[in-house]
């Protein structure tokens, strides 16, 4: 049993690779509970699809992808959450408008190169065996902004989550705590894009926390329990991906998407239970 949980330890890209899934796996389902009672699951795949573009102008003049993948996500967010403050759109509309746009800026800039020779598989799918130590570096050093900032605004993020208009009336800038959201999530997107790809990006920021809401109501539990189903999924991800030799990336979602249901059937079976026996229902979030 301990050789099959240390043999791939003996690769040094393998240990790169563990690192990177525990810490994106813990980030992304940590952010991603906002994103869920916020009701935002179409922004992961938005931003992450609009962040092409980057990696097309990025190649244009010479400059590392994830530069480029980072400055257009974060523009994107900013104009999506600009669009639907200011423009008197719904927020998926929104993002609809502004992911599609930012992609098919990508995709017009491409075709009108002659010899574009990106090999556009690991920003789709991801590539985790492919963590350099500079990328691990850069990961490491994304996911402490995002964790610090998320510290920082504990409060004004869970308020403005459940009641927006009351979180303004009591003093909070329910408007820069949005747009500040919308830049972490753009942050963690670009941390996440090396792990699973653009593709896959949106999966690992909502389907942890989905299967915390459904076994807690809690928020401080949720938050946990969301970091706890990500890490797990993600670290045993890349475990069954090294055995079976499947993509990594689309291994650790479908391992999240089989937790998930687990914690569908888990939760209704608790909510059965608890009014069969005339139990206190669960408490609210707040």
């Amino acid at each position: 049993m301990s050789d099959l949980i240390l043999a791939p330890f003996q690769f040094e890209y393998m240990q790169r690779a563990f690192l990177a899934a525990l810490i994106v796996g813990t980030l992304c389902s940590t952010i991603g509970v906002y994103v869920v009672l916020r009701k935002l699951a179409f922004i992961g795949d938005g931003i992450a699809h609009a962040s092409f573009a980057g990696v097309v102008v990025a190649y244009i003049r010479g400059l590392d992808y994830y530069v480029g993948a980072a400055i257009v996500a974060i523009v994107t967010a900013l104009g999506i959450g600009f669009v639907n403050r200011r423009g008197n759109v719904s927020l998926d509309t929104a993002i609809g408008v502004l992911f599609t746009g930012a992609f098919a800026l990508g995709v017009f800039l491409m075709s009108r190169l002659q010899n574009y020779a990106v090999d556009l598989q690991s920003f789709l799918f991801g590539n985790i065996l492919a963590v350099s130590r500079g990328d691990l570096i850069l990961i490491v050093v994304l996911s402490a902004l995002v964790v610090a900032s998320m510290v920082l605004l504990y409060r004004p993020l869970l308020y403005t989550s459940f009641d927006p208009v009351v979180a303004e009336a009591s003093g909070i800038n329910a408007g820069f705590v949005s747009y500040a959201l919308l830049v972490l999530l753009a942050l963690t997107i670009i941390v996440s894009l090396e792990t699973v790809g653009i593709v896959l990006v949106a999966a690992l920021l909502v389907t942890p926390a989905a299967s915390a809401y459904q076994l807690t109501r809690r928020f401080t539990r949720m938050l946990a329990l969301s970091a706890v189903i990500g890490a797990t999924c993600a670290v045993l991800g890349l475990y069954a991906s090294y055995y079976l030799q499947a993509a990594s990336g689309a291994t650790i979602v479908l391992l999240a998407t089989a937790f998930f249901f687990v914690s569908m059937f888990v939760g209704r079976l608790r909510r059965t239970t608890s009014r069969a026996t005339g139990a206190p229902s669960a408490p609210s979030l707040l």
